[in-house]
């Protein structure tokens, strides 16, 4: 269907499904067909009744955030609904969470049935400000994370047991700086980057000397090594993975690089681990 054909029969619908009193409207008596008219929805937008006229019809009109917004808003659109119509106008919808941070939102049990589903690979899940927001008990042994760990970013440059985990720590604190400040640049408004950054700062040295340096990368995957007390030299490759209910989240799948023996002492350890139990 033609951009503009779907443009008008959304707008037609999401009117149809409204009553004036839906949205604060005196009652109007008896209409010829149901829901709000095109003059009340431009009355409740601020918009006038011509250019909303000609945005249901599809008109070539220029169109923006602030006015598709108060459209949105008018016609009482929920998250994904704003979204489509950001798309059928022509505009590429705001990215969800990139204002200030929205109240933190614990992680569902469906996730957390994926971290142990993934077991006996290390997993877990980071939060806009790569706060541990669920991890499972092989990301936990592997990594050396304790319960006093609640941050990624602070945990690598401030735990000792998670730092010396990394094998290669120093060639990978770069990246791991750049990667976070370039998550920053996606969420403007929340201060609670800078204020990590800030304190992180203060209590590492070797962070701010990074931190100054405004290196900015992005990426998706990459590789671990990792030396573990008891299972030596262990080599994964990630996946970060964006979780659309909970914008900001992150799940960080880690997998086995192939002949390193590593797959092979993760399954030796589960074993352990159910024996024991």
């Amino acid at each position: 269907m033609d951009r503009r054909d779907e443009l008008r029969e959304f707008l037609t619908s999401r009117r149809a499904r409204l009553s004036p009193a839906d949205v604060g409207l005196p009652p109007a008596g008896l209409r010829r067909t149901p829901g709000l008219r095109r003059e009340e929805v431009a009355v409740l937008a601020g918009v006038g009744v011509s250019w909303y006229t000609w945005l249901e019809q599809g008109r070539d009109i220029r169109v923006s955030a602030q006015v598709l917004d108060a459209v949105a808003g008018a016609l009482r659109l929920n998250t994904h609904e704003q979204a489509y119509l950001y798309r059928l106008a022509g505009l590429e919808p705001p990215r969800a969470g990139t204002g200030a941070a929205d109240p933190a939102q614990p992680v569902t049990p469906e996730w957390h049935r994926i971290l142990d589903a993934w077991l006996p690979r290390p997993a877990y899940i980071i939060d806009r400000h790569w706060g541990f927001a669920a991890v499972n008990s092989t990301a936990c042994e592997v990594f050396g994370l304790t319960d006093d760990d609640d941050n990624c970013l602070v945990a690598f440059f401030t735990s000792s047991r998670y730092r010396a985990a990394f094998t290669h720590w120093v060639e990978a604190a770069p990246d791991i700086v750049a990667r976070f400040r370039a998550d920053a640049a996606r969420h403007p408004q929340d201060r609670g980057f800078h204020r990590i950054a800030a304190e992180l700062g203060t209590a590492s040295p070797e962070f701010a000397r990074l931190w100054a340096r405004h290196d900015v990368t992005e990426s998706a995957n990459g590789t671990k090594a990792i030396t573990h007390p008891y299972g030596g030299d262990l080599h994964f490759e990630y996946t970060r993975l964006p979780l659309p209910d909970h914008p900001g989240h992150h799940l960080v799948l880690h997998n086995p690089t192939p002949g390193t023996g590593t797959l092979e002492w993760l399954e030796s350890l589960a074993e352990e681990s159910r024996l024991i139990s």
